[in-house]
């Protein structure tokens, strides 16, 4: 006990914040061992992610102490360098002075900094990074967590997402970070105190454009009706911007959702995957008769799409705009067979099926966005074809070269021009749907998860079960074969490398994969299965989605984790 009050005392009178300072202090008056504990022995580790936790006191919560020495450990990690570091943020309420003080530690070593004024999409700062030939990239956003969350993401030299080992050089530079009120650090830098930093040029909304424009086979406009929601995020501006300049001029924003509020008023979960995330966006779409909802989550790196159908609005799933997307960029590519287009490993494989029939290459990757980008750069640089789509069924997808990470702003403009070509030839997504699904098969993917707090030695014990004794058949369908991912990774390229993964091949059936969460006390359980459309094919969807369903809800039984 008397260890933790000590530890924690050092850590409050290091809190640059007084805030933070005397909620700490106020838990060690008050003898809350458990909270203590909460704060104190959990520390938020530097990942490929970057850090993500509550806003709190504490080096387990995200503050201003631990934004410093997190910075701290980025700038020992990069050394002397001519090349400036962007840095951006979003709306939430302690974004702006984690930025500031980000830019504060940065100058003080010496390092160029670049900022963004106000805040910024998450897909922009990467953007700018890649424009501004910077040397890396910081992002203040917690993305669509919820609102008591914030984080830090770093981008590397080609803006795209650090990858090992620089996340584990960063951990360790911040591990022997001194305390945060020793870190020598310039403060407002944002409001123009320091010659190192200045915001970013004025043109780079033009330049964007101009990655976008290139990107697109549309050159027309649309009277297209869209509804969009930025989630109150940070998305509506560029958005717009964006779609205006690509002839879009039909989108409209959900006024109660509009503007940036990092409280996120009117939903609990910010995440347009989350059910009732997206009830005001469809009331005013019916409202109105729109062509198409979109929505960003609120940093605007993730994109979802809601089209009409007949018995009401109807969700897309990721992988459904995914393969819509990709098939989309490879039917309008000059050369597909030098096309590159990777997705992760628990997105469906009806892209890889697209990318065969088109001649292109197509490669599966470890799950997260990091994974899919190294791919597609390593083949690019390597002389082996052009990177030009990548997407992970979360919602994520990058199109062309303009970001080179998940950039629901990009994606968006290229989703409306595709919903605006298929409506200049009388026809809808669903039309387009089913003409794919005739033409690759009809695959329909699900999802199913374990919850176990607190034990996820229970399952990591289930997968090796499942690794060491795979049934002979889920659910009346037979499994033909194993790939156990955890080995043989030497024989694999390096985006597909030893992870917690076991996937149960059911031939033409289809397959299903199981893994731990890397982020959640949770055993995923993801479930693709392919058939005939027949003459019904939505009805043929929804048969094969609920058998999907049944066999990951009858496999978790049977695991027992």
């Amino acid at each position: 006990m008397s260890e933790l009050i000590d530890r924690a005392r050092r850590w409050a009178d290091s809190d640059p914040d007084p805030d933070t300072r005397a909620e700490l202090e106020n838990l060690i008056s008050e003898g809350d061992t458990a909270e203590l504990e909460s704060r104190m022995d959990t520390v938020l580790a530097f990942g490929t992610a970057g850090i993500r936790g509550v806003v709190g006191a504490g080096p387990g919560r995200m503050n201003r102490a631990v934004v410093i020495r997190t910075t701290y450990g980025l700038a020992r990690h990069l050394g002397d360098v001519d090349q400036p570091v962007v840095v951006g943020f979003d709306a939430r309420p302690t974004s702006r002075q984690f930025a500031d003080d980000a830019c504060g530690v940065l100058v003080a070593a010496g390092i160029p900094v670049l900022y963004f004024p106000e805040v910024t999409p998450t897909p922009l700062v990467a953007f700018a990074a890649k424009h501004l030939d910077a040397v890396a990239a910081v992002v203040i956003t917690a993305s669509h967590n919820p609102p008591d969350d914030n984080g830090y993401k770093v981008y590397g030299r080609q803006a795209s997402q650090i990858v090992s080992p620089v996340d584990t050089d960063i951990q360790q530079n911040i591990e022997t970070a001194p305390p945060a009120t020793q870190i020598e650090r310039v403060d407002g830098v944002l409001a123009g105190t320091s010659d190192l930093a200045r915001p970013v040029p004025a043109d780079l909304l033009d330049r964007y454009w101009d990655g976008i424009a290139a990107t697109r086979s549309r050159r027309a406009g649309s009277s297209l009706h869209v509804v969009y929601t930025p989630m109150h995020g940070v998305g509506k501006g560029t958005l717009l911007d964006m779609m205006d300049r690509a002839g879009h001029g039909g989108v409209e924003a959900v006024p109660e959702q509009a503007e940036p509020d990092g409280t996120f008023p009117t939903v609990a979960f910010p995440n347009p995957e989350e059910p009732g995330a997206l009830d005001l966006a469809l009331e005013k779409a019916t409202r109105e008769e729109a062509d198409l909802v979109i929505a960003n989550d609120p940093d605007a790196d993730r994109l979802a799409a809601v089209v009409p159908a007949p018995a009401g609005w109807r969700p897309l799933t990721g992988n459904e705009v995914g393969v819509l997307l990709g098939e989309y960029l490879l039917s309008h590519d000059q050369d597909p067979s030098t096309a590159i287009v990777a997705s992760s490993i628990v997105s469906s494989p009806m892209l890889s099926r697209i990318a065969a029939d088109f001649g292109s290459r197509h490669e599966s990757t470890l799950t997260g966005f990091k994974w899919i980008v190294k791919a597609g750069l390593a083949l690019e640089s390597s002389g082996e074809g052009r990177f030009i789509f990548g997407y992970e069924e979360a919602l994520g997808y990058t199109v062309g070269s303009t970001v080179r990470d998940k950039d629901g702003i990009s994606a968006a403009v290229l989703f409306t021009d595709l919903v605006a070509d298929l409506a200049d030839e009388g026809e809808t997504v669903l039309d387009q749907l089913h003409r794919l699904w005739r033409r690759y098969g009809l695959w329909v993917s699900t999802q199913s998860s374990i919850l176990r707090p607190d034990a996820m030695d229970e399952l990591t014990a289930a997968v090796e079960r499942l690794a060491d004794r795979p049934p002979e058949s889920v659910e009346g369908v037979r499994v033909l074969g194993i790939t156990d991912y955890r080995r043989g990774a030497d024989d694999r390229p390096p985006w597909l490398g030893a992870q917690a993964l076991v996937e149960l091949d059911l031939g033409e059936v289809g397959r299903v994969l199981v893994r731990p969460s890397g982020t959640e006390p949770k055993l995923k359980i993801y479930v693709d299965l392919s058939g005939d459309p027949g003459d019904d094919p939505d009805q043929r969807h929804r048969e094969l989605t609920q058998q999907a369903g049944s066999i990951g809800e009858g496999l978790a039984e049977s695991l027992g984790a």
